[in-house]
């Protein structure tokens, strides 16, 4: 994510249009390392989003309004009470670095002027906001506060001198001349590809911004500087004045990269052209809210994600190891049969036993011919009292048995459907779809749900019911096709949405989605049939396969058990088929849903 100081540089340009003389309404602080300011002016009215995000610190006026916590942060606190209700003057970045200045016109609680500057530095893990009084150049304030034994070079407190950051000590592109530039290219090593070259010479420009640069010379990104002469290194410059002349008085070419499948590559304030990818171009605020919004919501669904299959992880884990007990049990118990046939030989044959002995060998007449098997016995114990130790061995040992069996099954029916909830959660590529599985987690009682007052529980379950949009597609011959995200939503579309003369498809004995073909009461092409295996083979735990089998049958052949979990179904009168995982089929199948989370 390149918010390198052409972007920046781009991004200030746009606010001096838009926010310069506007007031400041309101501050929010929606999470630990942003500020979104509430500005109104003549015309406009939007919100300006300030990040000290270590990952993604960036500027630009934003769409969103995030959610703010109950309690507003110190650092939120102090910006309302200097800045509500103040005047903007001006935006400024020294130089193109990547420091951000918003100078603001505000009074004191007496009416007298009150002069503030927000300065955001958008520089890695080193980002800040923070709040500066110019007139004593003291700071108010910062989101970040640190001293001296984090920062030898500065400190971030209140009462503490404002100190830029450091400087980068590279030239400015916008003033540099082609003789500067060229010493200062040759200092370099001769193993420096020229991207590299340019990126460590020039202030403001990233990485994906100089491979442009190269581009646009018709030189290759891995030429190094010890391969160019002086027709290199002049094509490199004219490339370069090409870009930067324009840009220095504010032409820029705001440009967003999307891959193939739709998802946000890259952005800068140069046209990438060298990418070869699908290019967006707009105002860079515009770009910049696109990119981050898309951003913020993956990254959110990553982390969520991570933690409910760690969860399922720890489950499945404790279900295999419990599993292995069991089975291993199992087998212990299997010789229960052996202790009864000790028992009733002991029985049959007791008056020809007497105390003391320690073993005896007696003729078997329940097997298959006659055979002697030795019986061990406790010499301290009469005869029949051996005899009904075994019989009460036996008896425990089936009972053990039976429980064991029971305990394998149900063991297995859960390993099963906590897998089946992994796959669906692996799968899921939304918000709302996360959501579900863990609402579904939570009445399964794989996660505790924290006590709440009334209001709040009914606030939270109130939140969570909101209407499933199931995957929809249509088939070549033009039947619509479903599948289930997760198992609330398989139920949902087999039981109640599916028609008893549809059809139901699900991966053989695999976890996966439940695949419905709308039949409308017409026969099925074998077209369609293929396309909607493909889409249940696609959308289960063996989507790596190469061919998976496909069981199908009518809706009313398909029932759900009494208590049985979600997702799981019985059914009968099916028939098999292969179907070939295909993500392009799925791509190309799909009818788009235009609801956002």
């Amino acid at each position: 994510m390149p918010f390198d100081g052409l972007v920046l540089a781009a991004v200030t340009r746009e606010l001096k249009e838009k926010l310069v003389g506007g007031r400041i309404e309101r501050v929010y602080q929606p999470s630990k390392d942003e500020i979104i300011l509430l500005v109104h002016r003549p015309g406009f009215r939007g919100r300006l989003l300030l990040s000290a995000n270590a990952k993604n610190a960036r500027v630009h006026i934003t769409t969103s309004a995030g959610e703010n916590p109950a309690t507003p942060p110190l650092f939120c606190m102090v910006l309302r009470k200097y800045l509500e209700g103040g005047r903007i003057i001006s935006f400024t970045q020294p130089e193109l670095e990547r420091v951000f200045i918003m100078k603001i016109e505000s009074r004191d609680e007496f009416g007298n002027p009150s002069p503030k500057h927000l300065i955001c530095e958008t520089m890695g893990k080193h980002s800040n906001i923070i709040l500066v009084d110019p007139i004593n150049n003291f700071i108010v304030d910062g989101i970040k506060r640190y001293s001296h034994s984090v920062s030898r070079y500065r400190e971030v407190l209140p009462g503490r001198p404002y100190l830029s950051p450091p400087p980068q000590k590279k030239l400015n592109p916008f003033t540099v001349d082609e003789e500067l530039f060229r010493l200062t290219s040759l200092k370099s090593p001769l193993d420096t590809p020229l991207p590299a070259l340019l990126q460590k010479c020039l202030g403001g420009m990233s990485t994906v911004t100089c491979r442009e640069i190269v581009f646009r010379a018709n030189l290759s990104p891995d030429i190094i500087l010890d391969q160019c002469g002086d027709y290199e290194l002049r094509s490199l410059w004219r490339a370069l004045q090409e870009f930067i002349l324009p840009a220095g008085e504010g032409c820029f070419e705001p440009c967003l990269t999307c891959s193939p499948k739709g998802k946000f590559q890259d952005f800068a304030a140069i046209n990438l052209t060298h990418t070869g990818l699908k290019r967006i171009n707009g105002e860079m605020n515009f770009l910049l809210d696109l990119f981050f919004m898309e951003y913020t919501k993956n990254d959110r669904l990553k982390k969520e994600k991570n933690i409910l299959l760690s969860l399922l992880n720890k489950e499945i884990n404790k279900l295999g190891k419990k599993l292995d007990l069991y089975v291993k049990g199992l087998d212990e118990t299997a010789g229960a049969g052996k202790l009864k046939l000790y028992g009733e030989l002991l029985t049959a044959n007791i008056y020809r036993l007497e105390k003391g002995l320690t073993e005896v060998s007696l003729e078997n007449y329940y097997g298959n011919g006659p055979q002697v098997v030795t019986i061990p016995l406790n010499p301290h114990r009469f005869p029949s009292e051996n005899a009904q130790s075994y019989f009460k061995q036996y008896l425990k040992a089936k009972n053990t048995h039976m429980a064991l069996k029971t305990q394998i099954i149900r063991t297995r029916e859960i390993l099963d459907y906590v897998e089946g909830i992994k796959t669906a959660l692996e799968q899921t590529v939304e918000i709302s779809g996360l959501e579900e599985i863990r609402q579904e987690l939570i009445e399964q009682g794989f996660i505790k749900q924290p006590l709440q007052k009334s209001s709040i529980r009914k606030k939270t379950k109130d939140k969570h019911k909101h209407k499933p949009v199931f995957l929809s597609f249509r088939s070549s011959d033009g039947f619509q096709l479903f599948a289930g995200k997760n198992n609330k939503q398989n139920d949902l579309l087999t039981l109640k949405l599916a028609q008893e003369n549809d059809l139901w498809l699900h991966a053989k004995d695999i976890p996966g989605a439940h695949v419905i073909i709308r039949t409308e009461g017409k026969e099925v092409p074998q077209a369609t049939l293929a396309e909607a295996a493909s889409l249940a083979a696609y959308f289960s735990k063996a989507r790596e396969s190469k061919s998976v089998p496909v069981d199908y049958t009518k809706i009313k052949h398909v029932s759900k058990p009494n208590n049985a979990r979600p997702g799981m179904v019985i059914y009968e009168q099916q028939k098999t088929i292969m179907g070939v995982p295909d993500e392009d089929l799925a791509t190309r199948l799909i009818i788009e849903d235009k609801r956002k989370d």
